[in-house]
């Protein structure tokens, strides 16, 4: 028989008083994998409060009962929930409520930090007197990925604690800092290793040190005549990344902390009504559900029958810039990795690419080393049969391919994992060769692998399910977000991504300027233009995957795509493609730029829809979330959207589709609606 537990007891939390009489009040989100601060949570936690206010003990220490980290956030899937300000206005003066119970507590208090510690739980650090975290400790205020900025009293506490320019710093990136530099701004007390958290925890609370400030040059930033002046660098510095109109909350976070910067109080009460209107606008809306969304791919990486231990050894066969850069990251991630590549200029340029990545990723010079060591030069592919999954990434030649097949599938051990990084080729034409083509799966990733976090695991028509899903559990175990899809020409991603990029060319062979067709699309909110991003894949990658797309698909390439390519000029690679390029920048652009037209930004971003609605109704995808999720970590269209369906959604599949039928009479059949339209249409 199961004991029912006390209703009066705390189902989340644990506390402990020992004999120094020092509460230890540890959270263990039940039915959860990490800890995060969701409504139960925060009420058993200000219950547990009220007691420690009327009876204080010595000390009091936060801390997880979770190995993996020790608060990851607010639930952002409570969030969605909310339907008016006036709830989230409720939520955020709850949520500063209890901070201030810990802030005001009549004894010493100290956050424990083990692993990861982001949003909600940073803000309940912040509220200690002390922050004590482990080695491997990571810290952030990541809110404005959320369309948002930290609410919990995240703002009023930071600023004072590390000094403006850095905590704003830290709250308008939403970047991660590490144990060691967290330590360094003050933003931790101390760093130990984990078996030496308790007793520092104790020296804290016994000898009780002087709280940490920032240094007082650093608090002459939040001067009220310093901070006009600050505010309008901070305001130039986002205005190159993020425009006020699509991503409000940046601006909205500065302009808090210039009217406030030197009065807590009222900086507390800002911070209520800030974000309360901003969880309400659509950016955070559709920054939320992207949340959601990368967590649902995630998912499909979390195969309980499947241990991702099991990917000990890595054979990549191929050492060109994708082969030598998918080696390169799994080498990263602390596995080995054997590269099958006779040019000796291809492994060593695979070898200096690694080294720069490192030493900006990994930072510590012996983490380098280490990684540099996972990747073993294997001319003669001896890792072949020792490996648990093999990469094939040679170039798109579905005869070379189909060599390489041959050769490679009787020595592979029975468990490995055989997979394609094919771009466009179909697995149904690259399994004929195998015996077993139910073995192999598409393993898709993006241009550059090390920034792009999409991988597509491509099912043919034989692969089997528990590959595939194999396939979504080692992409997982990279750090990568795997995107289920069916094989058919350019999978999804490059289906949806080559129709906006013809049309792009289409209108430079139109006479378009090619600064003004980039910003068309920077306006909407991409992150680089197509002409950009063209040159930046590479021009020779563009034709080979139109060329494929077109057999397949009826499509038209370009005149002036394939004349580039015949004269060698590739693009970023090549310092020449449509744009002239030095050290990885343009140089010289066109200075034709004006304000595009309405029309120009409808030609390529309709483009782009009419595709997706195409790839939705042949089923490319399970449905249409995925299809935005495809999209947005794998071009990075404009999250604030949500996604070229949810945009379509938006705006109306009515509106949308008139535009197209507008511009089929105007420019021609590529335009015409596809036939999946109808059932949105009716939906309407």
């Amino acid at each position: 028989m199961t004991e029912k537990k006390d209703k009066n007891q705390p189902l989340h939390w644990h506390t402990e008083t020992d004999a120094d009489n020092i509460t230890w009040l540890s959270l263990d989100r039940v039915d959860a994998g990490a800890n995060s601060l969701s409504h139960a949570v925060l009420d058993e936690l200000k219950a547990i409060l009220e007691k420690l206010h009327k009876q204080p003990p010595t000390g009091l220490v936060i801390r997880s009962g979770k190995k993996k980290g020790f608060i990851y956030g607010a639930d952002i899937k409570e969030f969605t929930a909310l339907e008016d300000a006036a709830k989230t206005m409720a939520l955020i003066r709850r949520g500063q409520h209890i901070m201030g119970m810990i802030e005001s507590l009549h004894c010493p208090t100290l956050a424990l930090i083990n692993g990861v510690c982001m949003g909600g739980g940073t803000e309940l650090a912040l509220a200690c007197d002390y922050r004590v975290a482990d080695t491997d400790a990571r810290l952030g205020l990541p809110e404005i990925k959320l369309g948002i900025h930290p609410g919990f009293g995240g703002v009023a506490r930071s600023i004072p604690l590390l000094g403006a320019p850095a905590a704003m710093d830290i709250m308008l990136s939403g970047r991660t800092v590490f144990a060691s530099p967290a330590r360094r701004m003050g933003l931790v007390d101390a760093v130990v290793p984990l078996r030496q958290m308790e007793s520092a925890a104790r020296h804290f609370i016994s000898t009780r040190p002087k709280k940490h400030q920032a240094k007082w040059y650093l608090r002459l930033a939040s001067h009220p005549l310093v901070r006009p002046l600050l505010a309008r660098y901070l305001r130039k510095q986002v205005s190159k990344k993020a425009r006020k109109e699509h991503y409000p909350a940046p601006y909205a976070l500065i302009d808090l902390w210039q009217s406030h910067g030197s009065n807590k109080r009222a900086m507390l009460n800002a911070e209520v009504t800030s974000v309360s209107h901003l969880m309400m606008t659509p950016t955070s809306r559709n920054l939320v559900r992207v949340f959601l969304l990368q967590d649902r791919l995630k998912s499909f990486g979390k195969d309980p029958a499947i241990d991702e231990e099991a990917f000990q050894h890595v054979h990549v066969i191929g050492g060109g810039i994708m082969g030598g850069d998918i080696a390169a990251w799994c080498a990263s991630r602390d596995l080995t990795v054997t590269l099958q590549e006779t040019r000796k200029e291809a492994i060593a340029n695979t070898f200096q690419r690694a080294g720069k990545l490192y030493k900006k990723r990994l930072r510590l010079t012996h983490r380098v080393t280490s990684a540099l060591d996972n990747i073993i030069a294997d001319p003669d592919g001896h890792g072949l049969e020792k490996a648990d999954v093999v990469i094939e990434a040679i170039y798109e030649n579905m005869e070379a391919k189909h060599d390489l097949l041959k050769s490679v599938e009787p020595s592979l051990q029975a468990h490995a994992l055989l997979a394609s990084n094919t771009s466009s080729l179909m697995l149904e034409e690259l399994d004929t060769v195998m015996s077993a083509p139910q073995r192999l799966v598409g393993l898709h990733f993006f241009n550059p692998v090390a920034q792009m976090p999409l991988v597509e695991i491509v099912n043919g028509k034989q692969t089997a399910a528990s590959v595939a899903s194999q396939a979504a559990c080692f992409a997982h175990r990279l750090g990568k977000l795997p995107l289920p899809v069916k094989s058919s020409p350019g999978f999804l991603v490059n289906r949806i991504l080559m129709p906006y990029l013809m049309e792009a060319m289409i209108l430079v062979e139109e006479g378009v300027s090619l600064t003004n067709i980039d910003k068309a699309a920077t306006d909407f909110g991409m992150p680089m233009g197509p002409i950009t991003l063209a040159d930046t894949v590479g021009l020779d990658i563009c034709l080979s995957v139109a060329k494929n797309l077109s057999e397949k698909l009826d499509g038209s390439i370009p005149q002036h795509l394939i004349d580039k390519v015949d004269a060698g000029k590739l693009g970023k690679k090549t310092g020449t493609g449509f744009y002239r390029w030095n050290k990885g920048k343009i140089v010289n652009p066109d200075d034709n730029e004006k304000t595009p037209s309405t029309e120009l930004t409808d030609r390529l971003i309709l483009r782009l829809l009419n595709e997706s609605i195409a790839c939705l109704r042949e089923g490319i995808v399970e449905d249409a979330d995925l299809l935005d999720a495809g999209v947005i970590f794998g071009t990075g269209f404009a999250p604030f959207r949500g996604g070229p369906m949810r945009y379509i959604k938006e705006i109306g599949a009515k509106t949308t589709h008139n535009k197209l039928q507008q511009l089929s009479r105007q420019h021609g059949e590529r335009f015409a609606p596809d036939a999946g339209w109808e059932s949105l249409l009716t939906g309407e």
